[in-house]
């Protein structure tokens, strides 16, 4: 059952203004300081007063406004994306829980589907996390904090989330990069003064609780909006019109969803589109984010994929830089041919790559792995002492962080572990076979040995010991006291020795390891000294 507060929306009952906020010659926004000119002021006033002139319309997107603000700022702190960015969500879709462009542009923050599924939203015929504000609210956070990468100006970042980051690039150059001031002047993108607008209008009108509250529910179970209503003792057909998001009434399983649950009071437009006659100029426009589907990043860096048929001249004017930059980013000489689906990048590589060794798979080059891992080909052949045209060959290991030493330190698939006379073999391998082999080699023989587990864990030596008798007996440490670590998707074999003060000898002795592989949630071994 729906719960109405007629009375809310009459003038006195709810913020109100008799005059319009004045734009300031000066406003703070997202930690920069804009300088408005007086003719851009003039502009920008007229759509102030457009927002404010019908106290109706005002004070329920106010009233929408008090009701999801807390929830945006919450998640807008998490991901450190400013604050000032929740007014854009009124400017979007004016926190209409269902609004629709007309280019099919959905909901709170105006996302196409296949940019909210690149932000990671699921969009099918059962679930629309485009209508979920939890969802949509993260998902627009990284998209801008994705353009901000592209500029370091949160202003352009604004422009970008409109017009996408190539053609905000072809707009705005980078004269602003990292600008803490900014003139806004005639010139300026028309979105970034709409948007200035909206925070004018809305910003100083926020004080006071709001009618309506909603608390976040969290479940990764499969449930139901009926069940939920149930166990809550709420009325379903209210859950509903705040989770419109579940299409079917359905909550699945396949991850962490939030259900927005209501208390308070609400009319019964709060959650619906108003639609304005002509006559009244604070009807929302409801602009779609033109954002670019193939762009990712790689190593940190700006990169895009390419699709079938483009070209370098394609894919540079399309990222915003030129043919000779793109070709200077990607190591490339003019006479390229572009692979389709291939990573080309929009932004110089890194000296060094996050994962700091690859293993090489047929078919691959030197190029293509500095492409894969965003690290400059010029490094990729210092760090491996490969000279000019030299080639590589599969399952060869290449060092992606820094300089390969002489005497390589990572084994190379199908090589023996030997050890020392300084060094103490650590037998903790775990095995149920009693005839398990590892090969070694020992000073308490002449000539190398082969030996062989028994069922308890004892070593037998002298299998191959070309006659010589050993006068000493190796036992495994069972009883040797034994950590797990639980393989995280950011680690190596590398980062996991680095972590725990071992060896990637030990690592691989430990858990029977053949190559460098490693599988997420995989539990390694770690034996104390």
């Amino acid at each position: 059952m729906r719960f109405f507060a007629a009375a809310l929306f009459f003038c006195g009952a709810a913020v109100s203004y008799g005059q319009s906020p004045e734009v300031p010659h000066k406003l703070q926004f997202a930690g920069m300081t804009l300088t408005i000119r007086d003719d851009t002021r003039d502009e920008i006033q007229k759509d102030v007063d457009a927002l404010t002139q019908h106290p109706y319309y005002f004070n329920m997107k106010l009233e929408r406004a008090k009701t999801y603000f807390p929830l945006i700022e919450v998640i807008f702190k998490e991901e450190r994306l400013p604050d000032d960015f929740k007014y854009l969500a009124l400017q979007e879709s004016a926190l209409i829980s269902d609004a629709v462009s007309s280019s099919n542009a959905v909901v709170f923050w105006q996302f196409k589907d296949f940019t909210a599924e690149e932000m990671g939203m699921r969009v099918d015929k059962d679930v629309d996390e485009r209508m979920n504000l939890i969802s949509a609210t993260r998902g627009a956070a990284k998209y801008l904090k994705q353009n901000n990468f592209y500029f370091n100006n949160w202003v352009y970042a604004l422009q970008a989330y409109q017009m996408g980051a190539g053609g905000a690039m072809r707009a705005v150059g980078d004269k602003h990069n990292g600008a803490k001031h900014m003139e806004i002047d005639k010139d300026t993108y028309w979105y970034v003064k709409k948007y200035l607008a909206h925070k004018i209008a809305f910003e100083n009108a926020l004080a006071g609780e709001a009618q309506l509250k909603l608390a976040a529910y969290e479940t990764s179970t499969k449930t139901s909006l009926k069940d939920i209503a149930s166990e809550l003792y709420i009325d379903l057909e209210t859950l509903e019109e705040y989770n419109k998001w579940a299409k079917r009434g359905i909550i699945p399983d396949d991850k962490i969803y939030t259900v927005l649950v209501p208390s308070g009071t609400y009319d019964k437009n709060f959650t619906k589109l108003e639609i304005a006659a002509a006559s009244k100029p604070d009807m929302i426009e409801t602009v779609e984010p033109v954002m670019q589907s193939n762009a990712i990043f790689v190593n940190g860096i700006p990169a895009i994929l390419a699709k079938p048929g483009e070209r370098m001249i394609d894919l540079a004017d399309g990222g915003g830089i030129s043919l000779s930059a793109f070709l200077k980013y990607n190591d490339l000489n003019i006479d390229h041919t572009i692979i389709t689906g291939g990573t080309y990048f929009l932004d110089r590589k890194k000296s060094k790559a996050e994962e700091p060794y690859h293993k090489v798979a047929d078919g691959e080059d030197l190029w293509m792995i500095s492409q894969a891992y965003g690290i400059k080909l010029k490094k990729l052949k210092k760090y491996n002492r490969l000279v000019e045209n030299q080639k590589i060959k599969p399952n060869e290991m290449l060092w992606l962080s820094k300089t390969k030493p002489q005497s390589e330190e990572v084994p190379v698939d199908g090589t023996t572990v030997e050890l020392d006379a300084s060094e103490e073999f650590n037998w903790g391998i775990s095995t149920n076979d009693s005839q398990t082999l590892i090969e070694y080699k020992t000073q308490l023989s002449p000539s190398e040995s082969w030996g062989t587990f028994d069922e308890k864990g004892g070593l037998e030596l002298g299998a191959k010991n070309d006659g010589y008798a050993l006068d000493a007996t190796i036992t495994s440490p069972l009883d040797q006291k034994a950590y797990y670590h639980e393989v995280k998707p950011s680690d190596t074999l590398y980062s996991v020795a680095r972590q725990y003060g071992v060896t990637i000898k030990d690592l691989m002795l430990w858990n029977q390891k053949k190559d460098f592989d490693l599988s997420i949630g995989e539990k390694l071994k770690i034996l104390q000294p």
